[in-house]
């Protein structure tokens, strides 16, 4: 059963912007699951007074919805990153449709290109597949590694159960919501005073 408001198998539609209403194709790959679009309504309304001109890194991109969300919403900078040689064709294709110059993809291992030269975001995206228990250890990469930007924001995504690990000391959880059997929030970087999570 797909997750509601995804679309219809093989399409991903981009909820607002620029090419809001605009549908790329996506590979009916194992574990891929497009983040939905409600999903992507609350947190791109949660984001709006940061996305524009944002610096966005998309890790584990799969299909490009948060990626291609962005910059659609007017980042000035996403850089893609896929480890599936399949998804990151698909994903340059439809940088291509789009002329998204803005967009960048890599196909590589997340954590192995965290292990290299850094530069800083504003905004990272992080959307792991379920099973492999990513989420905590590329949090940590991310925190030590010289990736965020002054006050960034990461978006995180798990299943709803277990739900989020523990994050770095100077992580800060200022929203969480939860849509069927996945949990998402947005966690803010350097924050000194904790905010109340609804």
């Amino acid at each position: 059963m797909r997750p509601r408001g995804a679309g219809p198998p093989g399409r991903l539609r981009i909820v607002g912007g620029e090419w809001r209403g605009r549908r790329l194709p996506v590979l009916d790959q194992p574990g891929l699951r497009p983040t939905p679009d409600r999903v992507r309504e609350t947190l791109f309304n949660w984001l709006a007074p940061l996305i524009t001109g944002a610096r966005c890194l998309d890790l584990f991109a799969g299909s490009g919805a948060l990626g291609f969300e962005a910059a659609s919403r007017g980042a000035g900078r996403v850089v893609m990153i896929e480890k599936s040689a399949n998804l990151a064709r698909v994903l340059r294709e439809n940088r291509l449709l789009l002329d998204a110059r803005q967009v960048e993809v890599i196909q590589a291992d997340a954590g192995l290109w965290l292990a290299g030269p850094a530069e800083p975001f504003d905004l990272v995206f992080l959307d792991p597949p379920f099973a492999e228990d990513l989420l905590g250890p590329t949090c940590t990469a991310l925190a030590q590694g010289g990736w965020l930007a002054r006050a960034a924001r990461v978006y995180l995504e798990a299943a709803a159960t277990p739900g989020f690990p523990a994050l770095p000391e100077e992580w800060r959880l200022v929203r969480a919501k939860q849509a069927g059997q996945v949990r998402y929030g947005l966690a803010e970087i350097g924050q000194v005073t904790p905010v109340n999570v609804p």
